[in-house]
């Protein structure tokens, strides 16, 4: 759909208006993107200086994996609008006969696992994304230690708005077992990775600070 390759200002005025996507899957995953590449850029200022030359080969195989993580990002806002395109017709489908109900409800049972399996693979790839900017906290430069502060906020925003994205979807499952099972992976989820976040964005901050 190409929401990727607009302007900024472009993506945010799409994102403002009544247009059905991009909406909060997608804009989750830019923001994971952009707070991985804030941990990227730590990393970018880490390799060549002397003073890191026993953590530069470590910051080069995160750098590989934090490249990696971001296109992931950037592939999921688009894979976000293009699973919910088909929820949003199924939403409009006929419901006045028997007939009609049925193969709206068996539609719905279908979009509804394909909405849910973006968001939840962007929660996935936030809290890979928050493992890695920890791990450049503790080992980059301590000239951008606060971009990796920011980083793993935004990467915890992401990981935070994607899982509302898995609850909407959730809750108008009929099949109740899948989506218990859902909410449960989710909440697994956030239980580990706001905390650790949290605990990384509490180490930049004292680090700044004393």
């Amino acid at each position: 759909m190409g929401f990727t390759t607009k302007t900024c200002e472009e993506f945010v005025d799409v994102l403002a208006s009544k247009a059905p996507v991009p909406g909060g899957g997608g804009a989750s995953a830019l923001v994971g993107a952009i707070g991985m590449a804030l941990g990227n850029m730590v990393g970018s200022l880490t390799v060549g200086k002397k003073k890191y030359a026993d953590v530069e080969a470590d910051i080069i195989a995160l750098k590989e994996k934090a490249t990696a993580l971001q296109a992931d990002f950037l592939r999921l806002v688009e894979a976000d609008a293009e699973a919910f395109e088909p929820l949003a017709k199924a939403y409009g489908m006929p419901r006045e006969t028997e007939e009609e109900k049925a193969e709206k409800a068996r539609v719905m049972a279908i979009v509804l696992k394909d909405a849910c399996a973006v968001p939840m693979e962007i929660m996935e790839k936030c809290c890979e994304a928050i493992d890695v900017i920890e791990e450049f906290a503790a080992k980059g430069s301590a000239l951008a230690i606060s971009d990796a502060g920011v980083g793993v906020t935004f990467c915890k925003a992401a990981l935070l708005g994607a899982s509302l994205n898995v609850f909407i979807n959730t809750k108008l499952m009929t099949d109740k077992t899948h989506a218990a099972a859902l909410d449960a992976q989710a909440d697994a989820l956030l239980s580990e990775y706001v905390p650790k976040a949290d605990a990384v964005f509490a180490q930049v901050t004292k680090q700044l600070r004393t």
